[in-house]
């Protein structure tokens, strides 16, 4: 009898660890403007009810999920948002949309220091929005016309090349978000003064061998003073990979919705 009720235990635990990872929740979409498409991944409330408002929480991946495969964009962080107890207690519509392998959340250019041959990041400050910017801010024009949203809770996140774009985005509609929690990103601090609005909870690695941690601390030192409310975590032994302490944080999602304008 014990070894009958170990059995059903195990089978319930695999049913919800298989539940929580069950990607196809995420429906496809593809959003094409002007002969450019951005595909993206909608994840809907549970029990979704079309009149009513939901928050917005629009997620940027990395680098290395790039492409027009409507998949890689999923790897980090789309599990976080699938847990039950999310989808119970944070009721939201949830969007990855994915970058193509041409473009770049940011505009960003890449050059290497000649004498400590480091990758050197430099962030344009008044430069023209990439055309995955451009995708991205018709996108969520797109989301609000198709969808009933709480406009006092839209929330943007993403990590390295989308916490750059995070910073980014709010810095090109300063007045939309809530709350934004970039995570092994960066961007010039010059933008602070566009960026006072939301609420910021940022993330690095400080053995960050990819993008230098300096940046997060320069744009937190940078919101902190201008007034802007703001966090900053620093991992001791987190390398580039700070998005899995950063998405294991028990009080992210309870901050992150505790934001609204």
């Amino acid at each position: 009898m014990k070894k009958y009720f170990l059995i059903i235990i195990l089978f319930s635990s695999f049913y919800q660890m298989a539940k929580a990872q069950d990607h196809s929740l995420y429906k496809k979409h593809w959003y094409i403007q002007a002969g450019d498409t951005m595909p993206y991944r909608l994840l809907l409330p549970e029990n979704y009810n079309p009149t009513k408002k939901y928050p917005l929480i629009l997620f940027l991946h990395g680098a290395g999920e790039r492409g027009n495969d409507n998949e890689l964009q999923l790897v980090h962080g789309a599990g976080l948002f699938l847990r039950d107890s999310i989808r119970k207690n944070y009721p939201a519509i949830v969007v990855f949309p994915q970058c193509s392998a041409s473009s770049y959340w940011s505009n960003v250019q890449f050059k290497i220091d000649n004498v400590t041959k480091k990758r050197i990041m430099q962030f344009s400050v008044n430069g023209e929005p990439t055309i995955a910017m451009k995708l991205l801010i018709s996108l969520l024009q797109k989301l609000a016309h198709d969808h009933k949203l709480d406009k006092r809770r839209i929330y943007v996140g993403g990590l390295s090349m989308g916490g750059m774009g995070s910073f980014e985005l709010v810095s090109r509609q300063p007045k939309l978000f809530a709350a934004a929690f970039p995570i092994c990103g960066g961007a010039n601090p010059g933008i602070a003064k566009k960026l006072k609005q939301p609420a910021w909870w940022i993330f690095h690695g400080l053995k960050d061998d990819v993008v230098d941690p300096d940046l997060s601390k320069q744009m937190a030192g940078a919101l902190k003073k201008i007034g802007a409310e703001v966090k900053l975590t620093l991992y001791p032994d987190a390398n580039h990979n700070s998005w899995d302490p950063a998405f294991a944080e028990k009080d992210l999602l309870p901050w992150l919705f505790s934001n609204h304008k």
